[in-house]
């Protein structure tokens, strides 16, 4: 029974998902920001500086932190993993709008592309963890393809990738949060 309900989510979210470039991002950013202020919005990037290609939503939060972005969860020095992703998001107040930020695998075409989303993620998903959905919008980053052992997968991903990502989305968030300004790393 498990692994038909697996299987039925995955269905679901392939019917669902649609990967876009990182242009789109800065609109997807923009309407959440003309939706919600900036100081009720609370950005969740999820993922651990131990794995190359899972740390996509540290660097992501370290961008953001660096750059003025308030409530960010999950940083370099201190990010937001499997080990203390419930602990953190207990601590945002239940007004709070979250923004999920995380890495994840798909299809080969798809690497290098964003799954955005009006609605939360399933951290880890694509290594069969069982962590708790995140986000009232999330952002699913394809960092490397899916393949039959996602751990190492992830450990063998492109930094470089990932690190470019990362900027992307730290870009249009910022582009989104203050109009006219511009990122520099």
């Amino acid at each position: 029974m498990a692994a038909y309900k697996r299987e039925l989510i995955r269905k679901q979210n392939r019917e669902t998902r649609r990967s876009v470039q990182g242009e789109e991002l800065d609109l997807f950013f923009h309407n959440i920001y003309q939706a919600h202020s900036p100081d009720e919005i609370t950005f969740v990037c999820i993922g651990t500086d131990r794995s190359t290609g899972d740390a996509l939503g540290p660097l992501t939060g370290s961008l953001l932190e660096g750059k003025g972005v308030g409530h960010v969860i999950g940083t370099m020095p201190y990010p937001c993993d499997a080990d203390t992703l419930q602990q953190k998001l207990a601590c945002i107040p239940p007004h709070q709008v979250i923004i999920a930020i995380d890495a994840c695998l798909g299809p080969k075409a798809a690497v290098g592309h964003f799954y955005l989303f009006n609605q939360a993620l399933n951290p880890a998903e694509s290594v069969g963890g069982n962590l708790p959905s995140v986000g009232h919008y999330s952002v699913a980053a394809v960092v490397n393809a899916n393949g039959p052992r996602p751990y190492t997968v992830l450990q063998m991903t492109s930094l470089h990738q990932v690190m470019n990502m990362s900027q992307m989305i730290a870009e249009a968030v910022l582009k989104a949060a203050v109009p006219g300004q511009t990122f520099h790393s």
